[in-house]
């Protein structure tokens, strides 16, 4: 990897890596406050709106900003004709699910519904103002401008839900977070931005981008319909309450795999595009990025299971109790998703859309059959079910990325397993260490501390490579 490449890449992960650990204690925070005041049938209402509101915003997108970052050479009409597609897509799509509504509703059964649905919705108009600031961001690597954006919009919006709830504006008050956040973090990617967009409306430049977004934005519809099957199930056959549960089980397991999800995310398909396609080299740097992930994803994930028979009582009361179980599943599940998101970038960085089109595509017809079919029998087993096909899938992503690459599967595990073994190990001792004591705040701080402890010793005395390149560039900014 060339030093201006590894620079960037150092630093697009410093800064994401920051401002996901920065937008996650936000997150948390608000996310207790608003746990506390607000109902599991609050959530549930919201919940089943989120679907909707993704695809649309989706459909606005069409995979452009991939399809930009992918591009070779790139000009004012690139964007321009990204940027106006969007808007007139957005618009469109919001009329129309507007007079939807009411069917919506209907089928739900809940009338409150309509309302809301028409409220909620006025999030993806607005986003579709960003899509290409969004763009250009993500193209040129500026993960600082980008991270700041996401800071101060979850802090104004963060606020502002907060004080609606307190208020007793129940959903409306999850909703106005929402459609405050999308504002203000479009009102930053347009001051970060130095593009702009012109009158001068010309969609030409869509046709060449065209056969790669339309399969990333089928794609990211069924990878939206996949992460939320489960909410429209329960939605449909469960309570609004029950709903509630899932929900906020799958917040905070979003919360913590999308902290490390989105700090590699910000930097992988561009330096995986930027750096050839040198098989050797390409494998290299691939794995690095893959030893990394794994040496944060597991303990971070698999240490909040064992956590959150704490956590969840301490930080938001005993009434989220239900969602206890539910989230300790997800959380498992969660130690994959972020090296799911580095095969998947190596596959689009590749220009094989299609395969990450097909691929996502398959498991979530397999998932939306699956979920249907064991709805009868519980919200627990259906979750059980649903982590262990997203994350068996992850051989399926690999086969195509030997396809790419020629990676092998034993190269794979090598740079997986030595993390997930140690991890387990770690918390199956450290679930046994601390299984004395009594008091929920000592036990949860006991566990966190002793963990961390285990597996720092663990990888200082096996002499891990990956963690003595990552406390060399913490302390001495170098890598």
């Amino acid at each position: 990897m060339g030093d201006g490449l590894k620079e960037k890449t150092a630093k697009g992960l410093f800064w994401g890596g920051l401002s996901n650990g920065v937008q996650q204690l936000l997150n948390l925070i608000f996310g207790i406050f608003l746990a506390r005041l607000l109902t599991p049938a609050d959530y549930g209402m919201v919940g089943m709106l989120a679907i909707f509101s993704l695809i649309a915003a989706t459909l606005q997108e069409s995979g452009f900003t991939a399809a930009l970052a992918n591009k070779k050479e790139i000009s004012h009409r690139d964007y321009n004709a990204v940027f106006w597609f969007s808007v007139l897509t957005g618009c469109t799509l919001y009329l129309l699910l507007f007079f939807a509504s009411p069917l919506i509703a209907s089928f739900y059964e809940i009338p409150e519904l309509t309302p809301l649905a028409r409220y909620s919705f006025l999030g993806f108009l607005i986003s579709s103002f960003g899509v290409a600031q969004n763009a250009y961001l993500f193209r040129n690597l500026m993960v600082k401008q980008k991270s700041i954006s996401l800071i101060v919009a979850l802090l104004v919006s963060g606020c502002v839900g907060v004080t609606m709830a307190y208020f007793g504006f129940a959903y409306w008050g999850i909703a106005t977070q929402s459609i405050v956040y999308i504002a203000t973090i479009n009102l930053c990617y347009l001051y970060f931005s130095p593009w702009r967009p012109t009158l001068n409306i010309d969609f030409t430049p869509l046709k060449g981008m065209f056969m790669f977004s339309s399969k990333l934005l089928l794609t990211n519809i069924f990878k939206h319909l996949n992460d939320h099957i489960l909410t429209i199930i329960l939605g449909k056959y469960y309570s609004d309450k029950d709903a509630g549960y899932f929900s906020q089980a799958h917040k905070w397991n979003y919360m913590g795999h999308s902290l490390i999800s989105g700090m590699v995310n910000g930097v992988a398909q561009p330096v995986l595009v930027s750096t050839g396609d040198e098989r050797e080299r390409l494998q290299r740097v691939f794995r690095k990025m893959l030893r990394f992930t794994a040496f944060i994803a597991f303990p971070a994930m698999w240490g909040l299971a064992l956590i959150v028979p704490e956590l969840i009582p301490i930080a938001i009361t005993d009434k989220w109790l239900p969602c206890v179980p539910l989230l300790q599943i997800l959380c498992i599940g969660g130690g994959f998703i972020p090296i799911i998101t580095l095969y998947t970038n190596m596959i689009i960085s590749r220009g094989r859309s299609d395969i990450y089109m097909f691929g996502t595509i398959a498991i979530g017809l397999i998932q939306m059959l699956v979920m249907w079919l064991l709805h009868p029998y519980g919200m627990q087993r259906m979750v059980v079910v649903y982590v262990i096909l997203n994350s068996c899938w992850l051989l399926v992503w690999h086969y195509f990325v030997w396809r790419e690459i020629k990676l092998s599967l034993l190269s794979a595990l090598k740079d997986l397993l030595p993390f997930a073994a140690i991890t387990a190990m770690v918390l199956f001792a450290t679930y046994h260490l601390t299984a004395f004591i009594a008091n929920a705040y000592l036990l949860m701080l006991s566990k966190i501390v002793v963990a961390a402890l285990l597996y720092i010793g663990i990888m200082w005395l096996s002499g891990a490579k990956i963690f003595k390149e990552s406390i060399q560039f913490l302390f001495k900014r170098k890598v």
